[in-house]
């Protein structure tokens, strides 16, 4: 086996966990599981991750990250500021309907964390990173379009965490996209209506 940086290594395994935990669900997920999907010894992935405590939380900031990639991405200035917030909120939805699993099991391990004694600090940790993605994306967005909130960017940032986290699970459970994206249409007015934008 060739040498690995750490950081690719555990890179490799949290892709690897994501895939088995997709398929088969976290509690059906073993470390020795992980490391036969990432083709690697249980050795290695113990040298990589201490606790299943570390690799859910890597677990977590990954999925995180495969959409905040896309919506960086997706937010550069339009005519409107509700044009560029709806750009945006489409980026992330076309990352839920293309890898729904995935979203599915940021459910799964929300709950998977409430239920485990010491593993409370995951699910928290989970929303909060939610709630600073959006604030973020808030201020990018503030940076490339100028405009001024009528609430402070925390809030607004919380209430589209709450939406999205909704819209998200309303569709994985009734699989409605028009519905949706009728939604998505919605908080992106809400945003721009927030900002002054009419």
């Amino acid at each position: 086996m060739a040498r690995m940086p750490l950081t690719d290594r555990r890179t490799q395994l949290t892709e690897a966990a994501i895939r088995a935990m997709t398929r088969d669900g976290v509690s059906r997920t073993t470390t020795r599981s992980i490391a036969a999907e990432a083709g690697v010894s249980l050795s290695v992935f113990h040298y990589c991750f201490d606790s299943k405590q570390a690799l859910l939380e890597s677990v977590m900031e990954t999925i995180t990250g495969h959409y905040i990639t896309l919506v960086k991405a997706a937010i550069q200035p339009r005519e409107t500021l509700r044009e560029t917030v709806r750009a945006g909120f489409q980026a992330y939805w076309d990352h839920v309907a293309a890898r729904p699993g995935e979203h599915m099991l940021t459910y799964e391990l929300t709950q998977y964390a409430l239920r485990q004694p010491g593993f409370g600090h995951l699910a928290r940790r989970q929303y909060e990173l939610y709630c600073e993605t959006y604030g973020e994306l808030l201020e990018e967005l503030r940076r490339i379009t100028p405009f001024e909130l009528s609430v402070p960017v925390s809030v607004l940032a919380r209430y589209l965490a709450a939406m999205t986290d909704g819209v998200t699970l309303n569709f994985l459970a009734v699989g409605d996209e028009k519905a949706a994206s009728e939604i998505l249409d919605m908080i992106a007015d809400h945003v721009a209506g927030l900002a002054g934008e009419s």
